[in-house]
């Protein structure tokens, strides 16, 4: 009932918190506008050398963007960006040199992704790029072992662990960074307002990088009015194709020629399936309309 005196205390508590954590971003953007950051190092040769090691060409957008980026960071005030381009479109080599330009400066830097999965992704791509200039990046998820988490946290607080990627583990109050100087919230749209400013509350005058491919509408807003700057990479890559949507109704046949064609190309395919409870089935019938797979 919404006249019953549950309702109303968790409505009193609700409106409590929301009052509190609006006063947080409050004072954290306050903190922000009126102190100064940290001017980060013009590029190195390490930075060039690094940068040159891409093997594709940069779009006009990611030039750009990652030319933005530099000039936020070389300022001194604290930079909050948003880094806004659809999947495929090279949002991952911006956040990459802007990391490496924290760390050329001799900060470290935090990586905060939605799911494990897409942290082991960056955490292979960032270790290979990085290693040969001597950074160490680490990765804390449920896939790494306690002791392995334990010896990640007292790398990063003595910084002999350069850059860390991760979940929501990374929000834990436990991690203490010895010197961080640039948080990255990839897939921005997949975490809460808390989860953003918790962040923040590390250090209140570190810069931020958030990148999403949808943006929620409060994160479009404060860019519009001018609290987040944004970048938007609208180019794709001249190798991108375009990817073709169909929708209608679920014929086995058409399925099966779909898979089949894309299997014959070397290429995966990953099949979505909305019931757990009949899963195992669908992956009986896959199995069976293509056996050598």
């Amino acid at each position: 009932s919404l006249n019953d005196g549950t309702w109303k205390k968790t409505k009193k508590k609700v409106k409590k918190n929301t009052e509190n954590l609006a006063k947080d971003i409050f004072l954290i953007q306050k903190v922000r506008l009126h102190q100064k950051g940290y001017p980060f190092l013009d590029d190195t040769e390490k930075q060039i050398d690094m940068e040159n090691q891409f093997e594709h060409p940069l779009t006009k957008d990611q030039e750009k963007t990652i030319k933005e980026i530099k000039k936020d960071m070389e300022n001194t005030k604290p930079m909050d960006r948003l880094v806004c381009g659809d999947v495929g479109y090279g949002k991952t080599e911006v956040i990459l040199r802007a990391s490496f330009k924290a760390l050329e400066s001799g900060k470290q830097v935090a990586l905060l992704v939605p799911t494990t999965i897409l942290a082991e992704q960056h955490y292979q791509t960032f270790k290979t790029r990085f290693k040969p200039f001597g950074y160490k990046v680490e990765v804390l998820s449920r896939f790494r072992k306690k002791k392995i988490q334990e010896s990640i946290l007292k790398q990063l607080k003595d910084k002999t662990c350069h850059l860390v990627i991760g979940t929501h583990r990374i929000l834990n109050k436990e991690i203490k960074f010895n010197d961080l100087g640039l948080i990255i919230i990839d897939e921005e749209q997949r975490f809460g307002v808390s989860h953003k400013e918790a962040l923040k509350q590390f250090k209140k005058l570190v810069d931020v990088i958030s990148v999403s491919a949808t943006p929620i509408p409060r994160t479009l807003y404060m860019s519009l009015t001018g609290t987040k700057e944004i970048s938007i990479i609208a180019t794709p890559p001249k190798t991108k194709k375009n990817i073709l949507t169909y929708v209608g109704t679920q014929y086995d046949t058409i399925i099966k020629k779909a898979i089949s064609d894309e299997l014959k190309r070397k290429g995966q395919v990953f099949y979505i399936h909305n019931r757990i409870q009949t899963i195992q089935s669908i992956k009986i019938k896959l199995e069976k309309q293509h056996p050598k797979r």
